[in-house]
């Protein structure tokens, strides 16, 4: 008996072993044929998972060096300019981190690169998912997993940012410090909470680096892994196109295809983020110097993720009232917690505000392209431009220095700007999203330019044009249903009662949402609660079997044949 052939007994041995245990032959058989569509726009995601596997290997490196202690002690290492000098362990350390072990500051730059690039990657799939309407039924509960992987994320680099002790992430420390003090009541209690004292307190850091490194990354752990299990088991959504339908995805198998194209793309995240690490300076905490409550370095804005909140407290004109005794700081209080919490809480719940408004309760398996849903891309764009307000107005210092304008004709813009260019964002983007429906509309009538121009006896000039290929042809009539659109209620006796008001309220809602959407009248996608045709064949599941296609029943499941 030949040494391969024991082995490969051995090897069989072990599979069997183990699938009568675990059923993993079934599974395998099950979804290694999973369908996962093509387009680049379904990766974003992919980028925040690698950045989040980045971060926990780099993390772990980081976490045996760094001392997590506000403890005062003389540095006497190896970064000539601050020896002599009274820090914290925790800067001590992170110098000694950046100068003294090696290969440290190339991994302390990966890590914070990762931070960047992780909440970026997760922005930038959020508002690919909002966009193309990916967030509806049956996706509402995976969405919310998002956004609050969102904050999480947020409040991780924050808690990250922060463990240094530096001068700039002391600043940032501070900056908390009055947001927890402006809350009416509790807040000077909070604060001596959260500090362990007067701030800055003894407690912060080693507080902070228990939420960094235990608890934050563990929920993120778990809903992450919730996240990837809710979009295994209802599949992937899919652009429109030909052939393309509700109840069939299309895309590559799992193996050998997408399992190549993935492991490709978290080689390649890794040596993005390494070559960032290694070339591009971030984050340089020797220039900065340790913290020191009586002094703030100029020009001091956080990571680029909390940049809105710094704009909004620098914006918020001086306002405050006192009651019986107690003051309310409104200009703290305002943008650092009730700005953000309205925000993060409209985004969370905006998939169930549309499904009231346009009374859509159909399962969606494919995207909107956004011209088609003028009035969400709209609300998009506003959203994005006032963000991007606020961010920029926490450089508001920046800029005044830089361009030689009086800050507070920057801060006065910046103000203003709060208001009105969300509002002509969302006008500008509405109607840029009806011209390209409109020019949609002429491709399906008049097909597409084809160059050559005819010459009548008549002496006129004409422009031939040929027929769209079958993919834009199926592409340009992929439109929203008109049934989804709503009549004004109609009663004999307008009385204002509380019913008829609430039609009205709803239906202007409903035809705010989709007067918009309506250029092209071909086409449709979705089918209400979620009903299909009956088909020739189901298996033990109730899906449908088809070669080479994931069919969806109402319910939103699906399998890879």
């Amino acid at each position: 008996m030949s040494p391969g052939s024991s082995s490969r007994r051995a090897a069989a041995g072990t599979v069997r072993a183990a699938d009568d245990r675990l059923g993993t032959v079934g599974f395998l058989s099950r979804n290694i044929r999973k369908a996962f569509p093509k387009h680049w726009s379904f990766l974003l995601g992919e980028i925040a998972l690698y950045s989040f596997v980045v971060l926990l290997i780099t993390g772990t490196f980081l976490t045996f060096f760094f001392q997590p202690s506000q403890a005062v002690i003389v540095y006497e290492g190896s970064y000539a300019p601050l020896r002599g000098v009274e820090m914290s362990e925790a800067y001590a350390s992170t110098l000694h981190l950046s100068f003294d072990v090696r290969g440290g500051l190339l991994i302390r730059q990966i890590h914070h690169w990762g931070a960047v690039l992780f909440v970026a990657a997760i922005s930038v799939h959020l508002m690919r998912i909002f966009f193309t309407g990916a967030f509806r039924k049956p996706r509402e509960i995976n969405w919310l997993i998002g956004v609050t992987l969102f904050v999480l994320a947020l409040a991780e680099g924050f808690a990250g940012y922060s463990l240094p002790d530096d001068l700039l992430s002391g600043t940032g420390l501070r900056t908390l410090d009055g947001i927890v003090l402006s809350i009416p009541l509790a807040g000077t209690y909070l604060s001596f909470f959260v500090f362990g004292g007067e701030f800055p307190g003894e407690d912060i850091v080693p507080r902070l680096f228990t939420v960094h490194i235990l608890l934050v990354p563990g929920l993120l752990l778990a809903l992450i892994s919730a996240h990837l299990m809710i979009l295994w088991h209802q599949t992937h959504t899919q652009w429109p196109g030909r052939g393309r339908r509700e109840s069939t995805v299309s895309g590559e198998p799992t193996f050998p295809h997408f399992a190549a194209q993935s492991t490709a793309y978290l080689l390649a995240t890794f040596g993005v983020l390494a070559l960032l690490g290694g070339f591009f300076q971030i984050n340089p905490v020797w220039l900065y110097g340790p913290y020191a409550p009586a002094q703030v370095s100029m020009f001091s804005q956080p990571d680029w993720y909390v940049g809105f909140l710094e704009g909004a407290l620098r914006v918020m004109p001086p306002l405050s009232t006192t009651v019986a005794g107690h003051t309310i700081s409104w200009n703290v209080m305002v943008p650092g917690l009730v700005v953000p919490g309205v925000f993060f809480t409209l985004i969370a719940l905006y998939p169930f505000f549309e499904r009231w408004a346009t009374g859509d309760a159909r399962f969606h398996h494919i995207l909107d392209r956004p011209r088609n849903a003028a009035t969400r891309t709209g609300i998009g764009a506003a959203a994005i431009a006032w963000y991007g307000n606020l961010w920029a107005a926490g450089g508001n210092d920046v800029i005044a220095f830089t361009f030689g304008i009086p800050l507070f004709l920057t801060t006065w813009s910046f103000r203003v700007g709060f208001f009105v260019f969300p509002v002509l964002a969302f006008v500008v983007a509405r109607r840029v999203c009806l011209s390209l429906q409109r020019r949609d509309l002429r491709i399906a009538r008049e097909g597409v330019e084809s160059g050559v121009v005819t010459f009548t006896p008549e002496g006129a000039f004409h422009e031939l044009h040929e027929r769209p290929t079958p993919e834009e042809d199926a592409l340009v009539r992929a439109r929203p249903r008109r049934d989804l659109v709503a009549s004004y209620p109609d009663h004999i006796i307008p009385l204002p009662t509380p019913g008829r008001a609430k039609a009205q309220v709803r239906t202007r809602a409903n035809r705010f949402y989709l007067d918009y959407h309506g250029e092209v009248p071909e086409g449709g996608q979705g089918d209400h609660d979620g009903h299909r045709e009956p088909d020739r064949h189901r298996d033990h599941d109730g899906h449908r079997e088809h070669d080479g296609h994931r069919e969806h029943d109402g319910d939103g499941r699906g399998k890879r044949r």
